[in-house]
C-alpha cells in the first residue's frame, strides 16, 4: 500500500473574480492547534537551544516589506514609553538598519530587535509594541512589522501571465527565511510543542487573517471549514509534525 508523503498538506482554493485574484489556504495548517508558545517552550531561532534567552524568532530583527511598513512602525515607535520599551533610550538613534543587500529591517541591541524587551525588565520579555497594543486595548497589527504579526501565517502572491494573481496562505516554512533558516536548530511550525492550541488556527488568528485576506474572503473561507467539519465524516489530514510523532 502506498503511503501518504510524509509531508502532505490540503490546500482549498476559490476564485474572486471582482479582483482577478484566485485565493489558495493551507487547510492543514489553518485546521491544526498550532499556536505561539513565545515565553513558554519556544527555542529560538539560534543555532542551539536558547529558551531561557526568551527571544522567540527575534533574534535577527525583523525585516520590512516596503518603506511603507517602516514609516508605520516608526511611527509607532514614537508612542512607546519607558515603561513599554526597555531600549527607548537606544530609540532615540532611529530603529531601523540597511543591510549591504540593502534589505531595511529593526536595529539590533544586544544581538536582538530593539523592539524586543529582555527578561528582567519590569514588563517582563516581549516585544513592546505588543506591550503598548495591551495597554491601550488597541491591534498591535498597525504597529508591528508585518512580517511580526503575520508569523507563522505567511502569503505569497504571483502575478499569471494573464495578469490573475495567485495568492496563497500557508505556513511559514524553515525555507522561507531563505539560506539562514537551515541553520535554526528549532522552527514552531516543525515542532510538536507548539501544536497545543485548544482551537484551530482559523480561529485563533482570525484577526490577522483577516487583515491579510479582507473580511469577505475571510469569511468565505471560514464558513467553507465550518461545513467541512459538519460532514458526516469529515476528512481532515492530520499536519505532518503530529502524524511523525504518532
Amino acid at each position: 500500500m502506498t503511503s501518504i508523503p510524509s509531508d502532505a498538506h490540503e490546500w482549498v482554493s476559490f476564485d474572486d473574480n471582482k479582483r482577478l485574484r484566485t485565493w489558495m489556504f493551507d487547510v492543514t495548517f489553518l485546521e491544526s492547534n498550532w499556536t505561539c508558545i513565545f515565553g513558554n517552550g519556544c527555542q529560538g531561532v539560534l543555532t542551539g537551544p536558547t529558551p531561557e534567552l526568551v527571544q522567540g524568532c527575534c533574534s535577527y530583527g525583523a525585516h520590512f516589506t516596503d518603506e511603507k511598513d517602516q514609516r508605520r512602525v516608526e511611527k509607532a515607535a514614537l508612542r512607546l514609553t519607558a515603561d513599554q520599551w526597555q531600549f527607548k533610550s537606544r530609540g532615540k538613534n532611529g530603529t531601523t538598519r540597511v543591510k549591504k543587500n540593502g534589505d531595511i529591517m529593526t536595529r539590533l541591541v544586544n544581538d536582538a530587535c530593539i523592539f524586543l524587551n529582555r527578561p528582567g525588565f519590569a514588563r517582563g520579555p516581549g516585544c513592546a509594541l505588543h506591550v503598548m497594543a495591551i495597554d491601550n486595548d488597541e491591534s498591535y497589527i498597525p504597529l508591528k512589522p508585518e512580517v511580526c504579526w503575520q508569523l507563522p501565517l505567511h502569503r505569497v502572491d504571483e502575478v499569471q501571465e494573464d495578469g490573475r494573481v495567485l495568492t496563497r496562505i500557508s505556513q511559514w516554512d524553515r525555507s522561507d527565511w531563505g539560506e539562514g533558516g537551515e541553520e535554526f536548530h528549532w522552527w514552531c511550525t516543525e515542532s510538536p510543542d507548539a501544536f497545543v492550541g485548544k482551537t484551530r488556527v482559523v480561529d485563533s488568528m482570525a484577526e490577522e487573517l483577516t487583515a491579510m485576506v479582507g473580511k469577505v474572503v475571510y469569511g468565505q473561507l471560514l464558513a467553507y471549514l465550518d461545513h467541512r467539519a459538519t460532514q458526516p465524516k469529515p476528512t481532515r489530514l492530520e499536519h505532518p509534525v503530529l502524524r511523525k510523532r504518532a
